[in-house]
């Protein structure tokens, strides 16, 4: 049993060994210098090294973007360095959404579903991001999306990563936004596909070794532990299937019920897309559950009563119906509570 001992510190030890080599190549590819563009009204960009300071003096030339390359003194300094660019905000769109709190868990796919009803782009052809979310009353939040067309920036990006930086970051800055809204990241495939490689022959090189010490320790052990440990593993594995056994149709069944009770419920995100959609502008959701086969929401309106057909209508749901009564305020907006089942074209996507 001490030779066991042994075999299973040596493996221990192998696997902190892997683990720390890892860490060691991940930290020393990570680039060390961090590089800060700031785009000029002129559309030219301001360098500067956040580690030793201003990277151009007052009296040399920005750097400028020319026939897709970046040019001008100090361009060097992109080379295998993270490069931070901040745009102009004139370059972007900036609307404001106000979402339920319960939708912040899933702010990428609601923002990426409105970006074609607040901007002029769809999501596929749009550098997007938004603000962390900020606090708007009555379990609501609020964001600020920053939106362009991707063919206006995308340039910009390629010829940084043409320059050899190692990545770059794209963000923006508007008058009513006091944080950095990153709308588009790149990282260059070379420096990952390197990075990559160091990583498997570091771990392929411990293997070997490991290996070969453990093949010296099985044959200084003998045939006869061999055979004593071939044995006991043979009875352990016989007791746990006999263990196992009796538990396997009911785990079986349970893991079958959990997975029929997923496909059956939809998904919040979608559920909070089609709302969406189906609602008019100026109703607003305070509360959201989904439960038991049903939608339930709350929320203010002006018109809650022609909401039921609009839901029904969105053929995303049916029995729509008030579980509560419905209660005017004096400014003319009425707090509306309505469920609705939802239809089966929900169960098909949460499937997918």
């Amino acid at each position: 049993m001490n030779l066991r001992r042994a075999v299973i510190e040596t493996w221990s030890r192998w696997i902190d060994d892997v683990a720390a080599a890892v860490d060691g190549a991940i930290s020393s590819a990570r680039p060390g210098r961090v590089v800060d563009l700031r785009e000029q009204p002129d559309g030219s960009f301001l360098a500067a090294e956040r580690r030793r300071g201003p990277a151009t003096s007052p009296g040399e030339a920005p750097l400028k973007l020319e026939q897709g390359a970046i040019a001008g003194p100090g361009r060097e300094l992109l080379a295998r360095s993270r490069v931070e660019v901040l745009l102009s905000p004139a370059r972007f769109v900036f609307r404001g959404l106000e979402l339920p709190r319960a939708a912040e868990q899933f702010l990428d796919g609601v923002v990426r579903s409105q970006i074609d009803r607040l901007t002029p782009w769809i999501a596929g052809d749009a550098a997007f991001g938004w603000s962390p979310p900020v606090d708007a009353g009555a379990d609501r939040i609020a964001v600020m999306v920053a939106a362009t067309g991707r063919e206006l920036v995308e340039p910009i990006a390629t010829a940084i990563i043409a320059g050899r930086a190692a990545s770059v970051q794209l963000s923006t800055r508007g008058e009513e936004v006091s944080t950095v809204i990153p709308v588009l990241f790149r990282q260059s495939e070379q420096r990952a596909d390197g990075r990559l490689r160091r990583y498997l022959a570091i771990a392929f090189g411990f293997a070997a070794v490991t290996f070969l010490v453990s093949l010296g320790t099985w044959l200084v052990a003998g045939n006869f532990y061999e055979t004593r440990e071939s044995a006991l593993q043979g009875q352990i594995a016989e007791r746990r299937a006999g263990l196992m056994q009796p538990a396997g149709s009911a785990l079986e069944q349970a893991v079958q019920s959990l997975q029929a009770r997923k496909r059956a419920t939809p998904s919040a995100v979608l559920v909070i897309d089609a709302l969406s959609k189906a609602l008019p502008d100026d109703a607003h959701l305070t509360e959201l559950r989904i439960e038991d086969g049903k939608v339930q929401m709350v929320g203010l309106a002006h018109d809650s009563a022609s909401l039921i057909r609009l839901i029904e209508q969105s053929g995303h749901f049916s029995q729509a119906t008030f579980f509560a009564p419905t209660v005017r305020a004096p400014n003319g907006s009425e707090t509306f509570h309505i469920e609705a089942r939802p239809e089966p074209p929900f169960a098909k996507d949460s499937r997918n």
